[in-house]
């Protein structure tokens, strides 16, 4: 007798397609349960008294690791205030001119005065800062 030998048959397409979609759900359970336990590490959000929702704020390229320089002096105060460390304090170079320096005083004066929720400390820190760098110079 005259036996007809096939090839096994190759696999079908319906297959392929229920194994792609097999491995899709698979990643996408994976990823759903990194997220939320990354979401359940977090500490629970405050509010504000008016129930609103504290944002903390944030620099947008901290999250992809580039530091850029702080446009603010950050750091403790030195024991003996230098002239350097005026500058610093009021974000102004040490040869700045009068008016640069009171207008820098005045504005952080503004953000941080101690009769709208500022710091005494800070305030006294920014006054001695302008004093040193007034020190010399003609007030204008």
């Amino acid at each position: 007798p005259l036996l007809l030998r096939s090839s096994p048959p190759a696999p079908s397409a319906s297959l392929l397609a229920g194994l792609a979609g097999v491995a899709l759900v698979t990643q996408v359970v994976r990823q759903g349960s990194l997220a939320y336990d990354e979401f359940s590490r977090r500490p629970p959000e405050e509010t504000a008294e008016d129930g609103k929702k504290k944002v903390k704020r944030t620099n947008f390229f901290d999250r992809f690791g580039f530091k850029g320089p702080s446009k603010h002096y950050e750091g403790g105060f030195e024991d003996d205030m230098s002239r350097r460390e005026a500058a610093l304090i009021l974000g102004v170079r040490e040869s700045a001119s009068s008016k640069r320096i009171k207008d820098a005083h005045r504005n952080i004066l503004i953000a941080n005065h101690p009769d709208t929720g500022g710091s005494t400390y800070l305030a006294s820190k920014v006054n001695e800062a302008k004093e040193l760098l007034m020190k010399g110079k003609e007030s204008s």
